[in-house]
């Protein structure tokens, strides 16, 4: 079993940054992919930015450039440095844990809200 938790939300300002980080507990294996995905009211859930055990990313269009993924392997700790924020960054962001098998671990997600 693997437990995620989601810190670093907030309410920011168009322009500014925060970063997410997102703490495994549980049993991490070096084929695990972690990742960040987002959901606006309304919207459904969307892939923001994936990271594999060797640090190889991938992200969405709309945050490339301006956002950055990366992991911690020892501390079982991912990030999300995102700067440049917009208005349509506002969402629950979720942190997630993808095994070689298809199981997939989901936190319980952080508000931010990008706003003047």
């Amino acid at each position: 079993q693997v437990q995620l938790v989601e810190s670093g939300g907030g309410l920011v300002q168009p322009g500014g940054s925060l970063r997410l980080s997102c703490a495994a507990s549980g049993s991490i294996f070096s084929r695990d992919v972690m990742g960040w995905y987002r959901q606006a009211p309304g919207k459904q859930r969307d892939l923001v930015a994936l990271i594999t055990y060797d640090s190889n990313t991938n992200y969405a269009d709309s945050v490339k450039g301006r956002f950055t993924i990366s992991r911690d392997n020892a501390k079982s700790t991912v990030y999300l440095q995102m700067n440049s924020l917009k208005p349509e960054d506002t969402a629950i962001y979720y942190c997630n844990l993808i095994r070689p098998s298809g199981t997939v671990y989901w936190g319980q997600g952080t508000q931010v809200t990008v706003s003047s």
